[in-house]
């Protein structure tokens, strides 16, 4: 499928920390929208220290904004590796009663979620959205490995919202560079694999190719494949 490149004013990433983008799509769904859909990835080759955001982006029909799900590596906790999963939706009117959920989205309006699990680097996650019950959506982090399934958080919609579109696009950013000035070439290696997603609904879906954006384009040794299992990416040193 050919990459679907949107506006940079859909990223979480801004023009400092943007560094890689990818598109995916969901054929053959319902006119009014996913009521799930479930984003593999794997980051076994990532650095276990606090910087990157690894992330699909999803939205709603009826809505502009979109909602985030994706994965951060943390330092290790003894001989425990950490890993940070985030659940968050940019929706204006976006309310949560959930206790691992709080009000605002990077500083604006919707609703962050998130929750840290000693997981191992070298398993797939699925990071799954799911419609609840109305306008509640949840997400959910589960080991491909094990099986273990951890609850990220849940939020409700505004009522004019209603299922998850077919397509939108994925992310890496280094968020360690919002605070100041950056050198492109001293971004740290890492690696991350995004799965083919999937649904209930309609079954697999597809992705693009990985492509490049920001401001350090051409200078963070960013490189890209296809594998069985869906795109890898590497970029940094």
């Amino acid at each position: 499928m050919k990459s679907i490149i949107l506006p940079l004013t859909f990223f979480f990433a801004t023009s400092s920390n943007a560094l890689v983008g990818i598109s995916w799509n969901i054929g053959n769904g319902p006119s009014s929208g996913l009521t799930d859909i479930t984003f593999p990835m794997n980051i076994a080759n990532a650095p276990h220290t606090t910087g990157f955001y690894f992330a699909q982006q999803f939205g709603f029909n009826g809505e502009s904004d979109v909602g985030y799900i994706g994965l951060q590596p943390r330092p290790d906790s003894g001989s425990n590796s950490v890993i940070h999963a985030a659940f968050s939706s940019f929706v204006s009117g976006t309310t949560t009663d959930d206790s691992n959920c709080s009000d605002g989205a990077d500083g604006g309006a919707g609703v962050s979620c998130s929750i840290e699990i000693n997981g191992d680097y070298s398993h797939t996650f699925d990071l799954v959205v799911q419609n609840t019950s109305g306008q509640t959506w949840t997400g959910t982090l589960v080991d491909t490995v094990t099986g273990q399934e951890t609850h990220i958080g849940s939020w409700s919609l505004p009522s004019g919202a209603s299922g998850i579109k077919s397509s939108q696009v994925g992310f890496v950013e280094y968020y360690p560079w919002n605070s100041g000035t950056h050198s492109c070439d001293q971004l740290p290696k890492t690696e991350v694999t995004f799965g083919i997603p999937t649904t209930t609904n309609s079954g697999a879906g597809s992705l693009g190719s990985a492509y490049e954006y920001g401001d350090c384009v051409g200078k963070v040794g960013f490189s890209s494949s296809q594998t069985s299992s869906g795109v890898e990416v590497t970029v940094g040193f």
